[in-house]
């Protein structure tokens, strides 16, 4: 008779030991990639198109382990990632945290992090459109065709020189793969929320539009970096300006002759023919000289009221200036001034 009872055991324990294995196997697959955080710092990827999971996996391996980057890349693929109709361009931050699958799930589901855009201290156009392409995924040419474009301008208010009085620095938050047209019609409209109704008021009591306001405060900016004298200088440019007096503003000079190094202007640098010489011609030049600070504009709109028509560089060097209600004072302020650059011998 045979021992049907054994063999029954037999498979029973077999069956009960592949059950266990699957268990354990199911478990740890479970444990590893449903609940295991990827690493131990955020990790910062950029996906553009065609891009193959492989090389997602080396932008990873950077910030976690590479056997965990291989396996969320192959997840990724297992998820759709690279089929044509599910490229997921964009910025992404994975935290620390995420395990594999909510890491290949983000970067599969298009859930694009928002990064900062900060820009300051520029002067030019071009340097905005460096600045631009240095931060977002997008063609430097299209941006730069747009803000070259008179009828593009236009529709925000501006001209092709004076555009730049559009943007106001600061930081900013954008999707890195924003296009150039959304880009602008953003900066458009964090313009409109800086020039509220407050800051038109202080403008038009200042005799100034938005657009001088801006003009007027890249020509402070070029002045002075001292915060606390920017008002200073502000007020008595407006002061020239309501007695139709010429600006006479060095830095105008500057701008005109292409130069923003000179130390010194000479005359035949304030012979130079230019809408942008306030030697030359009255009022405000045509456009900023530069793109303005915040500061530099509060300056402009809160600016000081006193009698102050000249200013010269202090002849200790400091950055600060010497400011005259008279000619004559002004003379011995610059004459002051131009013996401390013999001196020095600076040219």
């Amino acid at each position: 008779m045979k021992n049907t009872t054994g063999n029954k055991t037999i498979w029973i324990t077999i069956v009960a030991a592949f059950l266990i294995i699957i268990l354990a196997m199911a478990g740890w697959i479970c444990k590893v990639y449903m609940y295991d955080p990827i690493g131990k710092e955020k990790a910062c990827i950029y996906l553009t198109p065609d891009l193959p999971a492989d090389s997602v996996s080396m932008q990873l391996s950077q910030y976690i382990p590479e056997v965990t980057a291989k396996r969320v890349a192959t997840l990724m693929e297992y998820m759709g990632y690279g089929t044509t109709g599910h490229e997921r361009c964009g910025y992404y931050e994975l935290s620390p945290q995420l395990s594999i699958y909510k890491a290949a799930r983000k970067l599969t589901a298009g859930s694009e992090t928002p990064i900062r855009f900060t820009f300051n201290n520029l002067r030019t156009k071009e340097q905005l459109i460096e600045r631009i392409g240095d931060v977002f995924y997008m063609d430097t040419d299209t941006i730069s065709a747009l803000l070259s474009d008179p009828s593009v301008c236009a529709s925000y208010g501006f001209d092709t020189t004076t555009i730049i009085a559009m943007f106001i620095p600061d930081t900013y938050e954008f999707y890195w793969t924003v296009s150039p047209r959304r880009f602008l019609d953003r900066m458009h409209y964090y313009y409109k929320l800086y020039w509220n109704d407050d800051r038109k008021r202080l403008a038009n009591e200042a005799g100034l539009s938005p657009l001088e306001v801006s003009i007027l405060a890249s020509i402070v900016e070029e002045e002075t970096a001292k915060a606390d004298e920017m008002p200073i200088v502000a007020g008595l440019y407006i002061n020239r300006l309501r007695r139709g007096m010429l600006l006479q503003a060095d830095p105008t000079v500057k701008y005109a002759v292409g130069d923003f190094s000179l130390r010194r202007i000479l005359n035949k640098h304030l012979a130079t023919d230019s809408p942008y010489n306030t030697y030359l011609y009255a009022g405000l030049p045509p456009s900023p000289i530069r793109i303005p600070s915040k500061t530099a504009s509060e300056a402009v709109l809160h600016y000081t009221h006193h009698n102050y028509l000249y200013m010269c560089a202090k002849d200790d060097l400091s950055g600060y200036h010497a400011f005259a209600c008279t000619l004559s004072e002004h003379n011995r302020n610059a004459a002051k001034y131009h013996a401390a650059l013999n001196k020095r011998n600076i040219k």
